[in-house]
């Protein structure tokens, strides 16, 4: 029995087995920390120049700069804003105002967002269904899908006036020419094979849309949506400066008309961050509903 003891002390221990993380949080920690480098890169890049005296300070303040003073940078969003129920916007700490400018920008694009995403999906469908519609309609929709956004401004003034309607018209706009034409490229890109797999087992029209097409074109129709949700985010800050009397695109004329180089700087940060969160949010709603597409919607680096 001594031995055996003694046996058991000289015998190496054998260490423990780290634990490692789930495979989708070391993914997704590896996005954030990629995705805070790349923006700490090009921060201290700008950083830099600053500091070698290479940029003008007053025309390209440094990140530290309109970034640090955020209480001085803020209190320039209080007089834009004039809500019913809110009272007045100047009553309001400075923190709320940013946010509210932030919230009332976002609801443009995500109202032109939605009804474009659905009525362009609608007309796509329907020239698909019907050869009348696509002979009446397609050819005007080509016609003014190459017609830039911006040139629809005098038009959405002229149409809704002041207020948030011309907006959410100029997001509505930028969005569903382009999603029209996608829609109907991607019913013509969907295999035949899934078709004729479905009209073998009986399916009637409405169900070979519904069951077959319709999903097979989703994912295509986001990444679509994805690459044009950039272009919304432009034009709604134009229409904003001009034609409606909040939102970050009301900010950004006020820094031009004021000749602030750091609130603009600012106003910039606050509308990628919105860009940002935005796109992120659209690639969660594929990995969560379109559990059919690949991962990334054809990104590797999302794979």
């Amino acid at each position: 029995m001594a031995a055996m003891a003694e046996g058991a002390k000289n015998e190496p221990t054998r260490p423990r087995p780290r634990r490692r993380l789930p495979e989708g949080l070391t993914r997704a920690l590896a996005r954030i920390g990629w995705t805070l480098f790349s923006l700490g890169f090009f921060a201290g890049l700008w950083e830099l120049a600053w500091a070698l005296g290479w940029s003008n300070p007053r025309l390209l303040p440094p990140p530290h700069v309109f970034l640090g003073d955020f209480l001085d940078q803020s209190r320039n969003f209080s007089p834009t804003l004039r809500w019913q129920g809110f009272g007045t916007a100047e009553a309001l700490p400075p923190l709320v105002n940013v946010l509210l400018t932030m919230a009332a920008t976002t609801a443009r694009v995500l109202a032109g967002l939605s009804i474009a995403t659905v009525l362009s999906i609608a007309l796509g469908v329907a020239c698909r269904w019907f050869v009348a519609v696509e002979r009446l309609t397609l050819p005007t929709v080509t016609f003014l899908a190459p017609v830039s956004p911006i040139a629809w401004l005098p038009i959405a003034i002229f149409l809704f006036g002041i207020g948030d309607k011309p907006a959410v018209f100029m997001v509505f706009i930028a969005l569903f020419f382009a999603m029209t034409l996608g829609t109907i490229t991607e019913i013509d890109r969907v295999n035949e094979n899934y078709l004729n797999v479905a009209r073998t087992m009986g399916a009637t029209k409405a169900q070979l849309y519904a069951r077959v097409i319709l999903p097979a074109i989703a994912p295509g129709l986001l990444v679509v949506l994805r690459m044009n949700m950039f272009a919304a985010w432009m034009v709604v800050l134009l229409a904003e400066a001009t034609g409606v009397g909040s939102g970050l695109g009301q900010i950004i004329m006020l820094a031009r008309n004021t000749f602030n180089p750091s609130l603009v700087y600012f106003t910039i940060t606050l509308i990628g961050v919105l860009g940002f969160l935005s796109d992120f949010a659209l690639r969660k709603v594929q990995e969560r509903f379109l559990f059919w597409a690949p991962n990334g919607a054809g990104s590797r680096g999302g794979r």
